[in-house]
């Protein structure tokens, strides 16, 4: 029996199977002026195959779509129905160190979210520096 798989291993007739994509949110930020705008995004992405939800929230300008999918992809068929399309730029405010830092502020972000920086998410440095003048270390006062 084990020759038989290891020959047919060699000799398969059927194709390879396609690995899977894996089930993802991709959130992506399109302007949208209207009804019609809306319904075009929404018509050209719920078609594509491994969709399983689209949401779409025009005063936020924002579209989020559930599913097997690739995140290119999605935003390629939203670029192709003629609007400017990005990935979402922004996470709410209270999962972030520093909100209000300069980079992470964005005027045209919608109410409770900021801009996915770098300066937004602590820094690993801010350890050693609270450490220098904590009670537990003896030194502390020759910095002083």
């Amino acid at each position: 029996m084990g020759a038989l798989d290891f020959l047919s291993d060699y000799f398969s007739v059927s194709t390879p199977k396609k690995k899977r994509k894996p089930m993802q949110t991709v959130e992506i930020k399109v302007k949208m002026d209207c009804d019609g705008c809306e319904r075009r995004v929404r018509n050209s992405v719920s078609n594509m195959s491994g969709v399983k939800e689209v949401e779409v929230n025009r005063k936020q300008s924002k579209v989020t779509v559930t599913g097997y999918v690739d995140r290119n992809k999605v935003l390629k068929k939203v670029q192709g129905t003629g609007k400017i399309a990005e990935f979402w730029p922004y996470i709410q405010y209270n999962l972030v160190a520093y909100p209000y830092v300069a980079q992470a502020y964005d005027r045209k972000a919608p109410s409770g979210y900021v801009k996915n920086t770098e300066q937004a998410l602590p820094n690993p440095n801010d350890e050693k520096l609270t450490s220098l003048f904590s009670d537990d270390n003896p030194n502390a006062c020759l910095i002083m």
